[in-house]
């Protein structure tokens, strides 16, 4: 019986390469060369299979194209890249990665606002350019960390590790909006106090975004939320791009609107908008929160866990949707 065809759509670990081939007749990209949506459909189109990752779009225009296709197992907890319905409706599985990054992601999280507060990036710029002569008493003075107001947008698993990070670690004062309030005994686990959105930003000395992007959450944070914000206060995104308008958000911190920013999503990337390389007090990373060895091998591994259970007719770890269909 021959073995289901299944396309690997970016470089991964060679050992997830090496154990998936025990299982399928595969077709890799060891090369991390990157696709057109043309090009992954046409190299989909024979294939029974897909181990995605983030940037690779699966919807009806690439489905139409793709009869033998049963499943796609993302390599990231987010899956925006899936138009789930037109899966759905094409009777493809569709699965992520969670669990296995939160701690990696929170502990970034983390990094990113202390780096953003206390102005890392931007004194790095300034001493490599030589132009450290004396010290000054404001010399990239930033904002304290301990005993601030910590807020967090989205209070899912890795909100919650970002909240206790700050309230057990720092002795920060931790306030959160979400969709569904958390009960009571994780709250207290997390030190954690419900509010409403807007006291969220008016309050938030150092405001974390951590919520799923979808349609209904596009540009939660534009210039109107950035004005209800703190001249002194921080933003960070660890989201996904899209949450935040950028254009706005580099204008708020061209004009001091809001202190500084940390990001490492961005709307559209790999391009990140000009107007935030132009603004000195932003640090940016490229989409690494989740980026340790042992972490990304175990997303790679789970990733290859769903697809191994789907073709055993077992039923998959993480699964996203419930097809119309079985395997086909």
């Amino acid at each position: 019986m021959s073995k289901p065809k299944i396309l690997v759509a970016r470089a991964v670990f060679p050992e997830v390469i090496a154990r998936l081939e025990q299982h399928f007749d595969l077709q890799t990209n060891q090369n991390d060369d990157s696709w057109s949506k043309a090009e992954l459909a046409e190299r989909l189109s024979d294939k029974d299979g897909a181990f995605t990752t983030g940037g690779d779009r699966i919807d009806a225009e690439v489905l139409a194209q793709c009869p033998r296709l049963k499943i796609c197992a993302n390599m990231a907890v987010g899956y925006n890249n899936f138009d789930l319905d037109a899966m759905t409706a094409a009777g493809v599985l569709a699965t992520n990665a969670p669990d296995v990054l939160t701690e990696t992601t929170a502990d970034f999280g983390f990094a990113l606002l202390m780096a953003t507060a206390r102005r890392i990036t931007e004194s790095e710029h300034f001493l490599r350019a030589g132009q450290w002569t004396k010290w000054s008493y404001d010399m990239f003075a930033g904002s304290d960390i301990h005993g601030a107001t910590l807020g967090i947008l989205g209070m899912g698993r890795i909100g919650q590790g970002i909240a206790k990070r700050g309230a057990h670690g720092f002795g920060m004062k931790v306030i959160y909006h979400n969709r569904s309030r958390l009960d009571a005994a994780l709250e207290a686990e997390c030190k954690a106090g419900y509010v409403g959105k807007e006291e969220l930003l008016r309050t938030a000395d150092h405001l974390v975004l951590v919520l799923p992007y979808s349609a209904a959450s596009h540009h939660t944070i534009g210039a109107a939320e950035l004005a209800l914000m703190k001249p002194t206060a921080t933003l960070i995104n660890i989201a996904r791009g899209g949450i935040v308008d950028d254009a706005a958000l580099a204008a708020a911190l061209k004009t001091r609107r809001i202190a500084a920013a940390g990001l490492d999503v961005f709307e559209g990337e790999p391009a990140v908008h000009p107007d935030l390389l132009t603004v000195p007090n932003v640090v940016l990373t490229p989409h690494i929160a989740s980026a340790t060895v042992p972490t990304r091998l175990a997303m790679a591994s789970l990733a290859a866990d769903n697809l191994i259970a789907f073709f055993e007719g077992k039923p998959p770890l993480t699964p996203l949707n419930q097809p119309l269909q079985a395997i086909k």
